[in-house]
């Protein structure tokens, strides 16, 4: 595992941030909880560290703003030469409700208010670091153990129980996502989006899929591509890689992305590859609407 490796973990107040940095700090990493926004530079520009790094940051800092948070990720990897990783907590807010109603603690962004209140605070706050995360774990089924045992197989090296693989749709008007270890453009491929009855669904549909795959290059292109991530996974796992990333984009991240993640997924998982998948565009939607937010796992 390299020696300049940080992890920032961060997500809603409740979601298992002090679970995750405890069990980093049990995989080997040095954890520290809570550090000012301000601190972090003069920290990583400290004495070479001998284990890899954790720091644990959320809304309870005097100096915590998205904008903050995503500036100290840049500078680490740009400036002080760390392999970075965000890693993002998520949770739905009505177990974050539940949570808070179990503990009765006072939410950091309404101590004086219904917890309700804190928790929409905090989902707005927070949004651009979500859409931001290098991985993304929403924790709103997973016991404390679970998350160890989540966390262990992402950041546990041999330890680890097997390779992650992360397939995610995006849209190429909103950028690259981070974290992508393999990326590939899907816009060759016919936009269901000019066919007025498949305008309003997504790639998540059979009738977006079978338009998108109905183009004659389609079959080559997933037979290429699929074979190509097969071939690599063994190795990348041989060499110890705990995660591995692909992405596919597309003019609008609705259509033809989703629709090679989906297919993709699925192929993988058939396989016996553990495979998580997300469509970055429509959970934008989706945070967009109030609709809430799911992950998936195949």
């Amino acid at each position: 595992m390299p020696q300049k490796q940080l992890v920032l973990v961060t997500g809603p107040s409740g979601a298992g941030r002090g679970t995750a940095i405890n069990a980093l700090e049990d995989l080997g990493y040095e954890a520290i909880d809570n550090l000012p926004l301000s601190l972090v530079s003069r920290l990583l520009d400290g004495p070479p560290l001998t284990r890899p790094l954790a720091l644990g940051l959320d809304v309870r800092n005097r100096d915590f703003s998205a904008s903050a948070l995503l500036e100290v990720l840049e500078e680490a990897i740009t400036q002080h030469g760390f392999e970075a990783e965000l890693l993002y907590l998520d949770c739905s807010q009505d177990v974050l409700m539940r949570r808070y109603s179990e503990t009765r603690r006072r939410h950091p962004l309404a101590p004086n208010d219904d917890p309700a209140v804190g928790i929409l605070r905090e989902h707005d706050l927070l949004a651009a670091v979500r859409t931001r995360a290098d991985i993304l774990l929403n924790t709103t089924e997973f016991t404390p153990h679970d998350l160890r045992a989540e966390l262990a197989r992402l950041f546990g090296g041999e330890e680890g129980a097997r390779l992650s693989v992360m397939v995610q749709s995006f849209s190429y008007k909103r950028g690259l996502p981070r974290g992508a270890d393999m990326v590939l453009d899907t816009r060759f491929l016919r936009n269901p989006h000019w066919e007025a009855s498949l305008r309003s669904q997504n790639g998540t549909s059979l009738a977006v899929q079978d338009y998108v795959a109905a183009d004659a290059r389609f079959d080559s292109f997933f037979t290429r591509v699929s074979g190509l991530v097969e071939e690599l996974l063994p190795a990348y796992k041989e060499e110890g890689k705990t995660h591995f990333a692909i992405a596919f984009g597309c003019t609008g991240g609705r259509h033809r992305s989703v629709t090679l993640t989906e297919r993709l997924a699925k192929a993988l998982a058939e396989t016996g590859w553990q495979v998580s998948i997300r469509h970055r565009e429509l959970e934008r939607g989706e945070m967009l609407s109030g609709a809430p937010l799911k992950d998936q796992k195949t």
